[in-house]
């Protein structure tokens, strides 16, 4: 019987320790034309204020807010789930079926507010194409179910291995990559 083959990699850590910088650095360094979405914080007076979500090729809108009236909240940011289900889902789904790496930065509450999304994550990991992206390091039955997967690998980043870590990541998916 053949042991399951990881083809998703996930990095997870604290706030602000670079995971979205990490996923930027590797997909320089791979030099792919890969599909998915990125979010980014929003900052007002050097204070963030919430999250930007974008499509890697191009549609930008917010995932999150202070001053969004929302009924779905992660302490203090009102979520927009609308954004998330207008630009995170069909980057997603665009792709799974159209590039060779599928980025999901990040998978965390704000983003679980959406059936919708959570669906087109495991549609992509379920896809033949390799997943790279970033995962809230909190339990939840959602999270824990995409970190139990015997085909995801979840690598911890912190302050110490961040510098190393672009190159081993790029190595890793490189050969995933070349196995397609």
């Amino acid at each position: 019987m053949n042991e399951p083959r990881v083809t998703n990699l996930f990095v997870t850590g604290r706030p602000g320790v670079g995971k979205t910088t990490l996923i930027e650095r590797v997909l320089e360094e791979l030099d792919v034309d890969a599909g998915g979405f990125v979010t980014k914080e929003i900052r007002e007076g050097g204070k963030r204020v919430g999250f930007a979500i974008a499509d890697l090729r191009g549609p930008t809108g917010t995932l999150a807010h202070v001053s969004l009236e929302s009924p779905f909240r992660v302490g203090k940011y009102g979520v927009d789930r609308d954004d998330l289900e207008r630009i995170g889902v069909p980057a997603i789904e665009a792709a799974v079926e159209r590039s060779p790496l599928v980025i999901m930065d990040e998978i965390g509450r704000m983003e679980l507010c959406s059936e919708a999304f959570q669906q087109a994550v495991v549609r992509a990991l379920d896809s033949p194409k390799p997943v790279f992206g970033t995962i809230q390091d909190r339990s939840n039955a959602f999270l824990d179910g995409v970190r139990e997967r015997d085909d995801v690998e979840v690598a911890r980043l912190t302050e110490a291995n961040r510098d190393g870590m672009t190159a081993v990541l790029a190595e890793r998916l490189a050969a995933l990559l070349e196995e397609r």
